[in-house]
């Protein structure tokens, strides 16, 4: 039986966050080190490295996902966005993160970008959603900081729900 060389680096090209990038990785590199280590982002946080505190999460073909679960060759020919994807072109805040700043939704920040990544998708889906809902799909999620509540009070202010 021939001997599998695990040493293999294998060539990926996908877009990330709207502009074309690529590079190599081995069979067993995980995106999170990827987009940190081969690519230099700073915002891709890597928490547990079990997809449970969500630190990690990016979006993969407009899906939800943990960096930390996904390896990087999974994702070529794909398109893999990250918090910087949600700046608007002319720089500065996007609507959701203004809200954060200005309901001191983030403290130490390091959940921060994953966090945003889940709510753009989620808000996408659910434009208007209850406290509940919100608490619920913040449940994916591990703030140790914060505690929560400024979190949700920035989210319900920005889509309407403000008490």
């Amino acid at each position: 039986m021939p001997q599998l060389n695990r040493d293999t680096r294998h060539a990926i090209s996908f877009t990330l966050n709207g502009k074309p990038a690529q590079g190599h990785a081995e069979p067993r590199m995980l995106l999170s080190d990827f987009l940190v280590h081969e690519l230099g982002l700073t915002s891709v946080h890597v928490g547990c490295e079990h997809g449970v505190c969500g630190a990690c999460t990016v979006r993969i073909d407009g899906a939800v996902g943990r960096a930390c679960l996904t390896f990087a060759v999974q994702v070529d020919g794909k398109k893999v966005d990250t918090v910087e994807s949600l700046t608007p072109e002319e720089g500065g805040l996007n609507e959701l993160q203004k809200s954060f700043r200005s309901n001191h939704g983030l403290q130490c920040g390091y959940c921060t970008p994953g966090i945003l990544m889940s709510l753009s998708a989620y808000l996408e889906e659910n434009p208007k959603p209850s406290e509940d809902e919100l608490r619920d799909m913040l449940s994916g999620h591990l703030c140790r900081c914060t505690g929560y509540v400024n979190i949700v009070r920035a989210v319900m202010e920005h889509v309407g729900n403000a008490p």
